[in-house]
């Protein structure tokens, strides 16, 4: 049974918008997955067949990063991070080393892929379990997805940091609009992603009215300002919520991750956590939902 809360939630306009924006996210991720598997593939070929040296074993099966750091590797793994190094857009950034376990670079292409991802990738072990954010950041910094438009890239990038970073979880109007636009330029310039075009243009223009226990909810502002909202009708109470759990469950598993392992990013990602704290405590079903999560938040806070 889905509580009232959720009700209350979705005649907020800017939660409404912000629950469908998180939506897309998670709908580009699926498409994400086999593109940036395939083409990992296809680079980890490539690599292997170019440098010899890169086809032999890890030395020692010991060269392991400590933090952000690889140093005292053996020959072969000193090679392929000069190699990783000579294919990233930005190689003078910080590079997570940590995501990665050298040995494997030979045999495993996911491994060569982590090296271009965000902190916290260390136990993903394919496409299928990374997010968004971690999947546009290894098409943008990794070299061998130049086909892709690396300027709308991070445009995405941009919009998906911006609402998975919103302490009021509510973003406008004209914030969808440019959104929009901007996903619909990044799944024209991958044509692998066909199918995700339409699912996101649905779900930015859907009506979110739900029924609960007889009670009608419509969009409290009326028509999207030439958004066709015909689309879609009478979304189930149980989807959104989930939607909304699935959503939520991700900024969880980030910020509370940021804020355990890493000292740069803790400051912020605490202080998204107790905004983010705050909300579930605020609403009954999501402190139900999520009250595992939120000892471990009021764990961090007692810390302090």
């Amino acid at each position: 049974m889905v509580h009232e809360e959720l009700v209350f939630r979705l005649n907020d306009r800017g939660y409404k918008n912000w629950l469908k924006a998180g939506r897309c996210l998670l709908i580009l991720k699926d498409g994400l997955h086999p593109f940036t598997d395939h083409y990992m593939k296809a680079f980890h070929g490539d690599l292997l067949n170019q440098h010899s040296l890169l086809r032999s074993q890890c030395q020692t099966s010991a060269c392991k990063p400590r933090g952000n750091k690889l140093s005292s590797a053996c020959r072969v793994c000193s090679e392929w991070q000069k190699v990783i190094l000579r294919h990233h857009r930005q190689p003078e950034a910080t590079i997570n080393w940590d995501n990665c376990f050298p040995p494997n670079w030979r045999t495993d292409y996911w491994e060569v892929a982590k090296a271009y991802m965000p902190r916290g990738q260390a136990r993903g072990k394919g496409a299928d379990q990374c997010d968004a954010s971690a999947l546009l950041n290894l098409i943008n910094y990794c070299k061998y997805f130049s086909s892709v438009n690396s300027q709308t890239v991070r445009e995405v990038i941009r919009f998906r940091n911006e609402l998975m970073h919103s302490c009021d979880f509510c973003v406008t109007d004209e914030w969808i609009r440019r959104y929009h636009t901007t996903l619909k330029h990044f799944v024209n310039h991958v044509p692998e992603m066909a199918r995700a075009g339409p699912q996101i243009d649905e779900m930015l223009t859907i009506d979110l009215t739900v029924y609960v226990s007889g009670v009608d909810l419509m969009d409290s502002a009326g028509p999207s300002d030439g958004l066709d909202t015909d689309s879609v009708r009478d979304t189930g109470a149980e989807v959104v919520s989930q939607w909304e759990a699935e959503l939520l469950q991700e900024m969880l598993q980030e910020f509370l991750q940021g804020a355990a392992e890493d000292e740069d990013a803790k400051t912020q990602d605490t202080k998204l956590l107790k905004s983010l704290g705050g909300f579930l405590q605020a609403n009954i079903d999501l402190g139900e939902k999520f009250s595992a999560e939120l000892q471990a938040i009021n764990s961090l806070e007692v810390r302090e």
